[in-house]
């Protein structure tokens, strides 16, 4: 049988990326195939390595870094230092992408923009995520997640003006970012066959969340209309004698009219017919719905709802997700055996491939497990290009 071919097979990606939005766009690329070496602090490596603040081996390998960085090799390197900082370039030298989410201007103070690697490298490709761009009035500031979630209007917006303003709970931000540069390098990555050349990559936190809000943007743009459709009318979250559902009153000719029919409640869209009175009477109709949905049970108003093909479902915890047949028929959990940290699920890889799936190939590494390795392979290299 012929070893399997993998779509990123023959690419090198060093590495510098930690926490969230870089390090989820580089554990893609070597989901994808690519020999990702990740390059990490002397003692304290990424960031997430200290998610409990606990310093044992154990909580360097903790279950947020190791969701974010199998299929990875970890190597050692003081970047400071001129001893660490020419083993850089050379392995530069070698590869095909450079990967940072550090704040703008960082990598250059390194050594390492994209300017003085070209210059040995023409055909590397570098790729930056960061908070708000490279340039202008944010630049200079830390990126984070829930700093971009308040500032691009993510967070002003909720489902009714009475609930107050929150937080996003999932890292929404980071990890549209983290795809955005996924497909940067891909694009980089094909334009290189055509050109040869290697070239800059960039996206921010900022931009991804802008980007994400195309509907909204547009809708303001041109008529000063705030387009929010978790606040739609006919839209909204019920709780059932035993959990609880939401429905999205949408996409059919007289939606108002099915939702009447499965609660068993009088036909309301006779007196509210278009969805400018639905919004005007919004708090009357989903008083109506809250009411009538109180009285019955999670399966039994989900069984009605679909007979009106209506968009419905239960509002479930993410333990009920993992548990769900559907999460795993979709090949969207992998366990792993780690030697530190035991047996662990992880989330898989949203983007199947017929001809390519997702294999750990390396388990998330203990911090330096792979300096040495990556050192040898490197020395033989240059010797013998030296050689020839």
């Amino acid at each position: 049988m012929s070893e399997k071919i993998m779509p990123l097979d023959g690419v090198r990606v060093i590495d510098f990326t930690q926490v969230m939005l870089g390090p989820c766009a580089t554990q893609t690329l070597g989901d994808f195939g690519a020999d990702v070496i990740k390059i990490e602090r002397p003692g304290a490596g990424d960031l997430s390595r200290g998610f409990y603040g606990v310093d044992t081996e154990e909580a360097t390998n903790n279950a947020v870094f190791a969701s974010l960085n199998r299929n990875k090799r970890s190597v050692v390197i003081d970047t400071k230092s001129p001893d660490g900082h020419q083993k850089i370039l050379d392995l530069i030298k070698t590869a095909d992408v450079v990967v940072d989410n550090f704040r703008a201007g960082v990598m250059d103070r390194l050594g390492f923009g994209y300017d003085a690697l070209e210059k040995i490298n023409p055909r590397i490709i570098c790729a930056s995520g960061t908070g708000f761009g490279s340039t202008g009035p944010y630049a200079h500031k830390g990126g984070q997640d829930v700093l971009a979630q308040a500032m691009t209007g993510v967070m002003e917006k909720t489902q009714d003006p009475s609930i107050p303003k929150s937080i996003y709970p999932t890292t929404l931000c980071d990890y549209s970012a983290g795809m955005h540069l996924v497909q940067g390098v891909l694009a980089a990555l094909l334009m290189r066959e055509k050109t040869g050349r290697g070239q800059k990559v960039e996206v921010s936190l900022y931009d991804s969340m802008i980007a994400m809000q195309m509907q909204e943007a547009a809708q303001w743009s041109k008529h000063r209309d705030v387009l929010n459709w978790a606040a739609m009318p006919l839209t909204g979250v019920f709780d059932t004698t035993d959990g609880a559902i939401v429905i999205v009153g949408a996409f059919k000719a007289n939606p108002l009219q099915d939702i009447c029919t499965a609660l068993e409640i009088e036909d309301l869209s006779p007196k509210y017919p278009t969805l400018d009175i639905q919004r005007k009477h919004k708090p009357y109709l989903q008083q109506r719905f809250k009411e009538a949905i109180a009285g019955n049970t999670c399966g039994y108003w989900l069984e009605r709802l679909e007979a009106q093909d209506l968009l419905c479902a239960p509002v479930r915890s993410l333990g009920d997700a993992l548990d769900d047949s559907q999460t795993k028929i979709n090949g969207m959990l992998h366990t792993i055996q780690h030697p530190v940290i035991g047996e662990l699920t992880l989330a898989g890889s949203p983007v199947h491939l017929s001809d390519a799936p997702l294999t750990v190939r390396h388990l998330p590494p203990r911090l330096g497990e792979h300096t040495d390795e990556v050192l040898h392979e490197l020395a033989a290299l240059l010797a013998h290009e030296a050689a020839e």
